[in-house]
């Protein structure tokens, strides 16, 4: 069992930032997300392109402010439960929550904040293929968790975004074949990622083969063979794994069975103070909530966050009054006995 102060749910970068924002106030954070790695749809899907509306940076990655966030909150030492899914809520008392997720890892917490982004991310899959569920995790995998797991190994990637670029460039270096399989000849991608792709095709470390579609899957207790069609010609192909890499669906999931108030596919909140849902105790931020003139942007879930942590401090603190304090006059204590400050000004007499 894990037992935390304010239980968040998703990994995005309102759920990260949180972090930060609940530690300035003393408040322990365990974070909960179905993807293998922090970061939610900006590590997922587009960590390579430029956001444009970060407040000081006029242009930063989306893979780098997942980065910058990570290092932020690392002195606040969160806890992760990473590649699951919280699936049920329960309210234990008038203190604490209870949420397990799709694994059975028993989370319990003094509050909870969804921070789901657009919700869950199911990976899209191929399923024209009959016998598909019959290999997942039996050699089709819609993440790649671990590479090691592939070391060695021989992987046809299909997808034409920079995911399957990307893995395909890395496992190349990892699994003992690789083959990028895309139904189109062009591929939407980061140029660099495109013409790296070239590259190890044309050294012969990468099997490229398009306009190709896998027709079908082969195998006793785990995957061994493909079909694919290229050019409307049907030709086998001997692998170990299959990973399909479509992209992902945003969805509520569970989260719509939990007793909260829906609208329009988001949770409502009440904005007027602190975005607590309908349960007391439970908050939702980001573009996961919905509210008289919301506006699905990050900076915004970054200012919801905010606000939230004061009402979990008061919550957690019934009378106490917490006297705000800026980090540029009081620093950043860890809770890993870290500090950061500013420099100290000195009163010293110039002769």
């Amino acid at each position: 069992m894990i037992i935390t102060d304010l239980l968040i749910i998703g990994a995005g970068p309102t759920g990260l930032f949180t972090v930060f924002e609940a530690g300035l106030l003393k408040i322990k954070c365990h974070i909960i997300d179905a993807l293998p790695q922090p970061g939610g749809q900006l590590a997922e899907l587009y960590p390579k392109k430029p956001i444009f509306d970060i407040p000081g940076y006029p242009a930063i990655n989306a893979g780098e402010l997942v980065d910058n966030l990570m290092d932020q909150i690392k002195q606040f030492q969160p806890g992760f439960t990473l590649s699951e899914t919280a699936v049920s809520l329960r309210k234990i008392d008038d203190d604490w929550f209870e949420v397990i997720t799709n694994k059975g890892t028993v989370h319990r917490a003094r509050a909870v904040a969804i921070a789901g982004g657009l919700g869950t991310f199911e990976p899209r899959k191929p399923d024209h293929l009959e016998n598909l569920s019959q290999f997942e995790e039996n050699g089709v995998e819609y993440f790649v968790k671990d590479p090691e797991h592939f070391r060695d190994k021989k992987v046809v990637i299909a997808g034409g975004g920079d995911s399957a670029l990307d893995w395909s460039i890395f496992l190349s270096n990892v699994a003992s074949e690789v083959t990028l399989i895309h139904r189109r000849n062009e591929f939407r991608g980061a140029l660099d990622s495109v013409e790296k792709v070239q590259a190890l095709k044309d050294q012969g470390k990468i099997n490229l083969m398009t306009p190709a579609e896998v027709r079908e899957l082969k195998g006793t207790n785990h995957l061994e063979e493909i079909t694919i069609e290229v050019n409307g010609e049907t030709q086998s192909l001997a692998t170990d794994f299959f990973i399909p890499l479509f992209g992902l669906t945003p969805k509520l999931g569970e989260l719509a069975n939990w007793g909260l108030e829906i609208e329009k596919n988001a949770i409502k909140v009440n904005n007027a103070l602190d975005y607590q849902t309908n349960i007391e105790g439970v908050y939702a931020i980001g573009d996961i909530n919905t509210y008289p003139g919301k506006l699905k942007l990050i900076l915004c879930g970054f200012h919801e966050a905010t606000l939230m942590c004061q009402s979990v401090y008061s919550r957690m603190n019934l009378g106490k009054k917490y006297v705000l304090k800026y980090t540029t006059v009081s620093g950043v204590d860890g809770f890993d006995g870290s500090r950061k400050e500013a420099e100290k000004a000195v009163v010293k007499k110039i002769d």
